[in-house]
């Protein structure tokens, strides 16, 4: 009898920030942080509630939309409550969903964890987990390697890809200032 050879994925090689979609929560593009040092990944999410649906319980949240007042209301099923560390290395009870990640024209269920990221420069932070065994080699000094998500609507993403990052590019000197003024 002769083992059967697995046939594994070619590597591919993304940047340390990649534009994402999460269409199960109808997020057809948003801004991602791979950050290998973080176990967990995290959304930025606001407005945090527990639903009972069928005996089942549901979170609804909602994800605003970078550079405007909007933002995107979602729901989806609890999949645990974690003691999750912060940025600052402080534990805190977070809800964990599970959805469907697309980068490029790749995509897998990830678990993400719900918190509160108004300070952070990413709206999601994609951890190890996220990543691991996904034949996926990050670069860290590259970014937007992927291209848009390839969702259902396609030029959607395409015209979200290039308005988010209209929204959140800030010049070096736009961040000096920031700085400067956090320090005072």
């Amino acid at each position: 009898m002769t083992a059967r050879k697995k046939k594994r994925r070619p590597i591919r090689e993304y940047g340390w920030r990649e534009m994402v979609g999460l269409p199960d929560l109808a997020i057809p593009c948003l801004r991602a942080k791979i950050d290998t040092g973080a176990r967990t990944s995290a959304l930025h999410a606001t407005r945090q509630r527990l639903l009972r649906i069928d005996d089942e319980d549901w979170v609804e949240f909602h994800v605003p939309v970078p550079g405007t007042d909007r933002s995107t209301r979602c729901k989806a099923r609890l999949v645990d409550r974690r003691q999750i560390k912060n940025t600052s290395g402080i534990a805190e009870e977070r809800f964990v969903i599970r959805t469907m990640l697309i980068i490029a024209k790749r995509k897998w269920p990830i678990e993400l964890s719900l918190a509160n990221r108004d300070n952070m420069g990413f709206d999601l932070i994609l951890g190890r987990t996220a990543v691991r065994r996904r034949n996926i080699l990050i670069n860290p000094g590259r970014s937007y390697l992927a291209g848009p998500p390839a969702n259902k609507n396609s030029n959607a993403a395409k015209n979200s890809v290039s308005e988010s990052a209209k929204r959140t590019s800030r010049s070096k000197e736009e961040k000096r200032r920031e700085h400067r003024h956090a320090r005072t």
